[in-house]
């Protein structure tokens, strides 16, 4: 008994520990010189990791300083979201841009065109009439842990793997993490790995092949390689479809979004999204859709706001623990940043998966 209570509180003193690890504050002193400045940014640096040569340090100190004071300033504003000094506080926000949100997706479904769902025009949550007010698949354990893309423009892949995974644990009961890095790999006839691609080519592909493989069996490398046909065969989860959901319909994205996770396409470039820490995000965005983001329920705030949770895959240190809640319910049709306009979901219709996969560890049981 006093082995456990010792365990017990080592760990919530761990969890403290860490918890406060994860935050970076900064004062108005901290802001009154170029010394106060150069003493936060290598503050900065040390927590989180950041190794720069001294020329780079030079240059990246003056983005860092105008990062900081936009951080500042915006915060002071009486907006329902705050901003944090993350760990791409001294990147500016064309290299943020171009390294986390250059998957493209605007570009690959003009270019290609997306393809149709099961049939033309098919909508099966159509005829839903009511919907709970509130829905969060990861209090019912049909999403799995924050992950985290690099520098490579393969959110298509994370945002297919997010709803592939909803869908699955729904119907079986089983959450299992599955591979990005195989679709990375061997999707490969119209997705471009790390440069692009869209969600509904990878659903074609997961359906084609008979399921897609695990994580554990296909590890993430935030980078293009030959397809492991090997691994990739060691079929873990496999869907029958997908359907796409109405563009421009709020209320069809909610119908869905209630009955399982969804992946939808966001233009994710913003200045305040970059640094967003906590808060219904309602800042400036256009629809020029360059993000996947899996959408993983709904909510309403204290004050009446209504919300959309989004699930990101820029790792934890971003967000709400990697996850952001958007406004929903505004004028605009194509909804907050464009989250209307390229939503679908997968199609599984069985409680079973493909039999014999040495790779399927759902994580209630490692």
């Amino acid at each position: 008994m006093e082995m456990k209570k010792f365990l017990l509180a080592y760990a919530l003193s761990l969890t403290l520990l860490l918890g406060s690890a994860e935050s970076f504050d900064f004062t108005e002193k901290d802001l009154s010189s170029e010394d106060s400045l150069w003493e936060l940014y290598e503050r900065w640096r040390s927590h989180h990791t950041v190794t720069r040569s001294i020329d780079e340090k030079l240059k990246r100190f003056n983005v860092f300083k105008h990062n900081v004071m936009h951080v500042h300033n915006t915060n002071k504003m009486d907006k329902p979201y705050k901003l944090k000094l993350n760990n791409f506080a001294d990147m500016t926000n064309e290299e943020f841009v171009s390294t986390y949100a250059g998957s493209r997706i605007d570009h690959h479904r003009r270019f290609h065109e997306t393809p149709s769902g099961k049939e033309k025009g098919t909508f099966m949550y159509e005829n839903v009439k009511n919907v709970p007010d509130s829905v969060d698949w990861r209090e019912k354990g049909a999403v799995t842990p924050v992950k985290n893309q690099g520098p490579c423009g393969s959110c298509w892949a994370f945002t297919t793997v997010v709803a592939v995974e909803g869908i699955n644990q729904i119907k079986t009961q089983k959450l299992v993490s599955l591979s990005e890095q195989e679709l990375i790999d061997c999707d490969v006839e119209k997705n471009q790995g790390c440069m692009g691609g869209l969600m509904e080519y990878a659903y074609i592909y997961i359906k084609n092949k008979g399921g897609i493989t695990t994580e554990q069996n296909y590890p993430y490398k935030a980078s293009k390689g030959t397809c492991d046909t090997l691994k990739a065969n060691d079929k873990a989860v496999s869907i029958d479809g997908f359907e796409k959901i109405p563009v421009n319909d709020e209320d069809a994205l909610l119908k869905a979004a209630a009955n399982q996770p969804v992946a939808v396409g966001i233009e994710a470039g913003g200045y305040d999204f970059q640094f967003y820490k906590e808060g219904v995000y309602n800042g400036p965005c256009g629809t020029r859709l360059n993000h996947g983001v899996g959408l993983v329920g709904y909510g309403v705030t204290n004050d009446g706001t209504k919300y959309w949770i989004i699930k990101n895959s820029w790792g934890e240190k971003w967000g709400e623990k990697g996850f952001i809640r958007m406004q929903r319910g505004v004028p605009q049709k194509e909804g907050i940043c464009g989250i209307t306009m390229l939503a679908s979901y997968p199609i599984k219709n069985s409680t079973t998966n493909p039999t014999g996969s040495s790779s399927y560890y759902p994580i209630d049981e490692l």
